[in-house]
């Protein structure tokens, strides 16, 4: 995640509908045989035309399955943050999925405070204010809901405000039977070994990570967590390596590409590789966030090299 979208997670804007999908073709998720792994797009990736109200969330099932033959989606609730509990809304949002073949994997919570915030009250605000999204995640058919650890304050009693505000939120979804992953998005949380003792002392089967191959920025100018120029990162491999045995997921980040086709930030291969290794057979993402590619042409880009690394290893 950009500093652009990181200054988006305390506040959330609304959007229009957009423009006309290709028609649909009804069929159900078919799981690939031919990697280890399945391909899930992120709305993320369509964040541009999505702030720009080109389109909208009702339109994001379509395109991923018309345009990308990508049948499984991962939602960002900045894009409909006021629809949690309308149920028309949702219900419109799941026809649109079953008319297009497509499954809902997860969605990702934003600006519904800090799961890790020191102060009790705030961060039980926080747990409550995430219920109505587990709700909307278990009506679209979703298994998953990724959250933020965010919380200022020492490493210890970050954690153990984390440990505490995720084991509750993890309690309510318990009861739907969905999953409350925490991806690494700066601070602490971007930290391999602080995270997975988080994971460690909560020891929950349905709470885990979503390791995201950009965002391990531990450290920013002027001490801010989690907004600002990053100074200090720990290493991407080293960290997926060390979340993998607690994910549930991963988002598969991508920013440039060279000639040949592979991500300028990212080695593939030598990622997939370690994913792979941990015996990882669930989602990956893909997450475009790049300035110089358009969405379309990155989003493409990335599920070739997706597709193009993961046959080295299936």
């Amino acid at each position: 995640m950009s500093t652009d979208r990181r200054q988006f997670l305390q506040s959330m804007g609304t959007l229009a509908a957009g423009m006309l999908v290709l028609p649909a073709c009804a069929s159900t998720h078919i799981k690939s045989n031919k990697l280890f792994f399945d391909i899930s797009l992120a709305q993320w990736s369509l964040h541009k035309s999505l702030f720009s109200k080109k389109i909208s969330t009702l339109d994001f099932p379509g395109i991923a399955k018309n345009t990308y033959d990508i049948d499984v989606v991962e939602y960002v609730n900045q894009f409909f943050p006021d629809k949690a509990t309308d149920k028309a809304y949702l219900a419109d949002l799941l026809k649109r999925c079953n008319d297009n073949g497509v499954k809902n994997h997860l969605i990702m919570i934003d600006g519904e405070g800090g799961l890790a915030d020191l102060d009790d009250n705030k961060r039980t605000t926080a747990v409550e204010n995430h219920y109505k999204w587990v709700d909307a995640a278990k009506f679209l058919g979703c298994k998953t809901v990724r959250v933020n650890a965010f919380g200022i304050g020492s490493r210890e009693d970050v954690h153990k405000a984390a440990v505490d505000g995720l084991s509750r939120l993890g309690e309510y979804a318990q009861k739907e039977n969905l999953n409350v992953i925490v991806e690494n998005h700066g601070g602490y949380t971007s930290d391999g070994k602080w995270i997975v003792g988080v994971m460690k002392e909560i020891n929950k089967p349905n709470i885990g990570l979503l390791p995201d191959f950009g965002n391990f920025c531990v450290k920013r100018e002027g001490g801010d967590l989690y907004n600002g120029k990053c100074i200090e990162q720990y290493d991407q491999y080293q960290g997926v390596e060390e979340m993998m045995p607690f994910s549930k997921g991963v988002s598969a980040k991508t920013f440039n590409f060279d000639s040949h086709g592979n991500a300028v930030e990212t080695d593939y291969y030598k990622m997939l590789k370690i994913i792979k290794t941990s015996g990882f057979k669930g989602y990956m993402g893909i997450e475009y966030e790049g300035e110089i590619l358009s969405e379309d042409e990155g989003i493409k880009k990335s599920l070739a090299l997706l597709k193009k690394a993961g046959a080295t290893l299936s």
